[in-house]
């Protein structure tokens, strides 16, 4: 890589995606938004220099002889050779120099430069010219497709909020940075801007648009007392918004953080690769160096001859085709995933993801939307629906409890009301229901066990969800039947698991058995552990099979211990507990199942990208290699065993941030 362009700054995700390249000098990175001025006017100056060298060049090559008729020969040489191989190579050989100086002798500067001079000693000028023109274009092409593959990052760092319109006790509003702001304080949000820190609607009805978040492009209706995040953006009306976490714990914060350290956690893939770096380049200089040297003593050339194959075998060594391409198909890869709204802790995770065979998930929250909903209204014989279901609503009217809300919010969408001061007492009963006294007699709302304790008989009723059994004064009033609500998404992410090769999807889920299984029967899991406490679900996981090759999808604090156990552990980040989505390898924005598909897909194409450069690498170089030492191929196919390989690697591993869903 050219390193006008590349300074390895880790501070900052896409600048690090860089940093295996090369040890780098100049300030600046092409791929992050540090000093793009001077980038783009280095880029301006590049093309020029190349574009005259070019020029110059193809000139020389075409009327060599008949210039040399019209002027010196050394003033040929100097114009059209010597000035363009300085023009192309000048950065290349002032690194290579001081990477001399600081004792790297192995690096694609020193090689190039090594090599190019070399001819030159040898009487190859035209050739050693050529040489330092093409890799020069090849270098600057591939860094133009490597920067495809980090403009996601880009787009997610470009979504940091920069300033909050605090409101002040007069009602006036001040600029400040969003660090300075804690919870409690009130922000204006106006339309068209992104929303600086999590917080609370108090007033305003607007439309926020989600999409630099989750990657979903629909966009969203908050009204007072819903919740908005940092990083999205307000379209319609203006907002009051009370903050309710600082910057550094909002959702922006953590997800820049995320990505920021997914690039500096390697794959093994990676790791192999750099390790492998540090032996291959010395050993290939030392072959080249024995291919200089040996044949020539036992008689089978001139030494001119085999220095030449020794300098192309250098040229083809250069490893910047793997150690570039690979770190860029895995960060192709998250950020492709970025896109979609899925966050992954590194490329670690994208290698554990192709051996996925177990899929185990959570249920409330994961396949269903954690909010129950009364699905039947069944009355006893003469009684009316409306009259059992505002019973019920009385009865519940004082509980916190999600079954109660959803029995408040059926009756109130039904236009019923209910009047909690003619309540005389009301006693809830954990794990049966609740006892309200009212003046027409005792009111029970709750299941089998709370009517059995007073004598009561209830009705059979045989659908899924959970029943609420509604009796006044010793008399049954009728049954409600509760349910939490299935994920529109949840069938599609089960099928797409499926389709993928996943041999076995489970449910571990602490909830009661008779709540879970019409759950997974609807879905069609194949195993259902209900009840589980915390510690039970790792357990539980464990025994589905080898733990290396499971995914467990959760939201909970609950889930934390399960979600560090499994091979890879999802979380479910909209409203997932923040315990679980620091555990967690991979963080799901929007709350969508529909994106464990969607994940397994990206990760086995980034996998199967990657694979594909280093077997292309390798092979081609091994090819060119064997050539050269046997006299078949020069400097000109050297070049291409090098930058041509290295740009035919970055171009494809830029396929792996364009995955499709």
């Amino acid at each position: 890589m050219d390193s006008t362009k590349h300074t390895p700054l880790p501070t900052h995700a896409c600048c690090s995606a860089c940093a295996p390249a090369a040890d780098h000098e100049a300030p600046g990175c092409a791929c992050c938004s540090h000093d793009h001025e001077n980038d783009h006017a280095g880029e301006r100056r590049e093309l020029m220099s190349m574009g005259i060298s070019a020029v110059l060049f193809a000139i020389g090559m075409v009327a060599d002889e008949r210039l040399a008729s019209y002027m010196p020969n050394w003033l040929v040489i100097a114009l059209f050779y010597a000035l363009p191989y300085v023009l192309c190579g000048y950065n290349v050989l002032r690194i290579g120099a001081k990477s001399i100086l600081k004792g790297d002798f192995f690096n694609e500067f020193t090689l190039m430069g090594g090599a190019t001079i070399a001819a030159i000693a040898l009487g190859q000028l035209p050739e050693a010219v050529g040489v330092m023109l093409f890799y020069c274009v090849g270098e600057f092409v591939q860094e133009r497709a490597a920067g495809s593959s980090r403009r996601s990052v880009k787009a997610l760092l470009a979504a940091r909020p920069s300033v909050a319109h605090e409101i002040l006790n007069g009602g006036t509003t001040r600029d400040v940075e969003p660090e300075a702001l804690g919870p409690g304080s009130h922000i204006l949000v106006r339309p068209g801007e992104k929303i600086p820190l999590d917080g609370t609607v108090l007033e305003g009805d607007s439309q926020v648009d989600t999409s630099p978040l989750t990657g979903e492009s629909v966009p969203q209706r908050v009204t007072p007392g819903g919740r908005v995040l940092a990083g999205t953006i307000n379209l319609n009306a203006a907002l009051r918004v009370e903050v309710t976490a600082a910057f550094e714990e909002s959702s922006i914060a953590r997800i820049l953080e995320m990505v920021e350290n997914a690039v500096a956690r390697k794959a093994p893939t990676e790791r192999f690769i750099t390790r492998m770096a540090r032996w291959y380049t010395p050993a290939v200089t030392g072959i080249a160096l024995l291919v200089a040297v040996l044949p020539p003593l036992f008689g089978l050339g001139p030494f001119s001859q085999w220095i030449y194959r020794a300098l192309v075998l250098l040229v083809i060594s250069c490893p910047c085709a793997l150690l570039i391409s690979i770190p860029l198909g895995y960060f192709g890869g998250i950020g492709a995933a970025s896109r979609r709204g899925i966050l992954i802790k590194g490329g670690a995770v994208l290698d554990s993801l192709r051996d996925i065979r177990v899929a185990a998930l959570d249920k409330t929250g994961t396949l269903t939307e954690g909010v129950f909903e009364v699905n039947e209204v069944l009355p006893a014989p003469g009684i009316a629906p409306d009259d059992l279901l505002a019973a019920a609503a009385l009865a519940e009217s004082r509980s916190n409890h999600p079954i109660a809300r959803s029995v408040l919010r059926a009756a109130q969408s039904r236009g019923l009301t209910t009047d909690d001061a003619t309540l005389t007492g009301m006693q809830e009963l954990p794990g049966m229901g609740v006892i309200a006294g009212t003046d027409a007699g005792e009111l029970l709302a709750g299941n089998a066990a709370l009517l059995a304790s007073r004598g009561i008989a209830p009705m059979d009723v045989n659908l899924p969800g959970s029943v609420v059994y509604v009796a006044r004064g010793g008399t049954l009033l009728g049954a409600l039947v509760v349910a939490d609500r299935i994920k529109p998404q949840s069938p599609e992410a089960i099928q797409g698991l499926r389709r993928l090769g996943v041999q076995r999807i489970a449910m571990l889920t602490g909830d009661r058995e008779e709540q879970a299984r019409p759950v997974a029967q609807q879905l069609g899991l194949d195993t259902l552990r209900a009840g589980l406490l915390p510690e039970d679900k790792a357990g539980a996981l464990e025994a589905l099979g080898p733990v290396k090759n499971t995914i467990f999808v959760g939201d909970g604090i609950n889930d934390a211990p399960v979600l560090a156990t499994a091979g890879v552990g999802v979380a479910m980040g909209g409203l997932g507990a923040e315990a679980a989505i620091e555990t967690a390898d991979v963080v799901i924005l929007d709350d969508n199942p529909a994106r464990l598909p969607e994940l397994l897909r990206i990760a086995r194409r980034t996998r199967a990208i990657v694979w594909q450069n280093i077997v292309m690498a390798l092979g081609i170089k091994g090819l060119f290699m064997a050539l050269g030492i046997v006299g078949l191929s020069g400097l000109w196919e050297a070049v291409f065993a090098d930058v041509g390989v290295a740009l035919m690697a970055v171009l494809n591993a830029a396929r792996a941030g364009k995955v499709d869903s």
